[in-house]
């Protein structure tokens, strides 16, 4: 315990500078519990000073003092940091006689140290970390003395006792963390829970959860905005799934019994009537949950899609239908077209491919203006839109060109027939004010094709309605001509 010498630097610096930090002893105010303890010391050694010293990094504080007015002292000066840096206790019988301390300050001038004991205090910070020396127990005298046996273990034993004193500072100061971190996360969990209803407003996104266990549903608010019902209403799954129709509930029905029993999540997009009778899109996503390997519960989100789904179907219909005539886009023709065929090659039924062409479209426009050149285009629209074709489909290719697919076995019965039906309802009467030869009349000029082994695709049956196209112009416009199965227009040309 006695002796001195040479101290190494100390390799602890760092954790008794995190150590103290964690305390948050230093510079405080004196406190009784610590007083008591140093009071008790120098009464017990029969000393004038005693104090509890803190180490650090460039002063020892001393959070208890008896028999001495400072605070603190340089560390340079300090005799307490030897038995901290040493990690043991240090006894100085008689500093005048040590190297280490003869010319220290403290012992040449005021208090006139003589004799020194003291033990270091540990504190350990972290659960599992090594008690770490923070500072010590010290008792001093300005008399050179040998301490007995009995001196250095009561200072040992109230050392101690102050170490049970710092440990539990440190619990206490650890549950005031963990309660402030507690309350942070509360606080941070309110302000995200806050902004994820913000979020699902914006986004009109509702979460949900379909407990499999006893069929109770839960909600997050926004979801009952989207169905237009109270926030809190008590649901079950049967009454959640009653706002869609039959269509709609059995595939979103099946889509989360597939998820349970696949465990694969699900992504659909149905149309739900709200509470308040209004018509909704919705796109729903869920996912299982399982404990112990079991589906409990599936959960997921709703989101009200009805602005994008509206917006799509416009753009659709802008992309799909012509504006001007209301019949179908080259685009939708073209695709159409395709689907009519493969349909009609894979069922064995026939079909007839119908070219229009408007006859004196273009003296019209130049004529009589474009307004009533696009008024001729509305009312050849409508003739391709009569009830009496329905069930086929009429599309505008672009210009005064349009196309009709004939599918109904009525209609094709007497092809013929047919088209000589349509020439008439083409004919047009266009009245133009000033043109010197009175009004214009507009007539529309056929070319058909029927579907055949030797014309199955779209490209063939197109070329082939062309050809019967071109033959019906070269013999008078006004009239319409079909293609045979054997690849020779007819000659027989349709009456005008």
């Amino acid at each position: 315990m006695a002796g001195s010498g040479n101290i190494a630097a100390d390799p602890r610096a760092a954790e008794r500078s995190e150590a103290l930090a964690a305390l948050g002893l230093l510079d405080t105010q004196a406190e009784r519990d610590f007083d008591t303890i140093t009071q008790l010391a120098a009464e017990l050694l029969g000393c004038p000073i005693a104090l509890m010293s803190l180490i650090d990094t460039q002063r020892q504080w001393f959070k208890s003092r008896y028999g001495l007015q400072i605070s603190e002292t340089p560390l340079e000066q300090s005799f307490c940091r030897v038995p901290v840096r040493m990690d043991r206790p240090l006894v100085v019988a008689d500093a005048l006689a040590d190297p280490q301390f003869r010319d220290n300050p403290l012992v040449r001038g005021d208090p006139n140290i003589r004799f020194y004991a003291g033990v270091p205090l540990r504190v350990a910070t972290r659960p599992e970390g090594a008690p770490v020396p923070i500072g010590t127990l010290c008792a001093i005298d300005n008399q050179a003395r040998e301490p007995s046996p009995q001196d250095l273990q009561v200072l040992e034993t109230l050392a101690r006792v102050l170490e049970t004193l710092l440990a539990a500072r440190v619990s206490e100061a650890r549950a005031r963390y963990v309660a402030e971190q507690y309350r942070l996360a509360l606080t941070e969990q309110d302000r995200l829970h806050r902004q994820l209803q913000q979020a699902e407003r914006m986004a009109q996104i509702g979460s949900w959860r379909y407990n499999l266990v006893d069929g109770s549903v839960e909600w997050s608010p926004q979801l009952y905005a989207i169905y237009e019902l109270p926030v809190g209403k008590p649901m079950k799954a049967d009454e959640a799934y009653s706002f869609f129709p039959p269509d709609d509930r059995d595939r979103l029905q099946g889509a989360l019994e597939e998820t349970v029993r696949t465990g694969r999540g699900f992504d659909v997009e149905v149309t739900m009537v709200t509470a308040m009778l209004e018509e909704r899109r919705v796109r729903s996503l869920g996912e299982v949950e399982t404990k112990d390997g079991e589906a409990v519960a599936v959960f997921g989100v709703f989101q009200d899609i009805t602005d994008r789904h509206e917006l799509e179907a416009t753009l659709r219909h802008a992309a799909e239908v012509d504006d001007l005539t209301h019949l179908a886009s080259r685009k939708r023709c073209t695709a159409q077209l395709d689907e009519t065929i493969a349909r009609s090659v894979e069922e064995g039924t026939p079909m007839a491919l119908v070219l229009v062409d408007l006859d004196h479209f273009k003296a019209v426009n130049d004529r009589c203006g474009h307004a009533a050149g696009d008024d001729v285009l509305r009312r050849a629209g409508a003739a391709l839109r009569a009830s009496w074709l329905a069930g086929s489909f009429a599309g505008r290719l672009g210009g005064d060109e349009f196309v009709l697919l004939l599918t109904e076995q009525d209609l094709l019965a007497d092809l013929p027939a047919t088209l000589a039906r349509l020439l008439g309802t083409l004919r047009q009467v266009v009245p133009c004010h000033g043109a010197p030869d009175g009004p214009l009349r507009v007539s529309g000029t056929l070319g058909a094709a029927w579907l055949a082994p030797d014309c199955a695709d779209r490209a063939q049956l197109m070329s082939r309605a062309d050809e019967a196209l071109y033959r019906a112009k070269a013999h008078a416009r006004g009239t319409g001509a079909i293609a045979g199965t054997d690849g020779i227009v007819m000659a027989d040309v349709l009456p005008a």
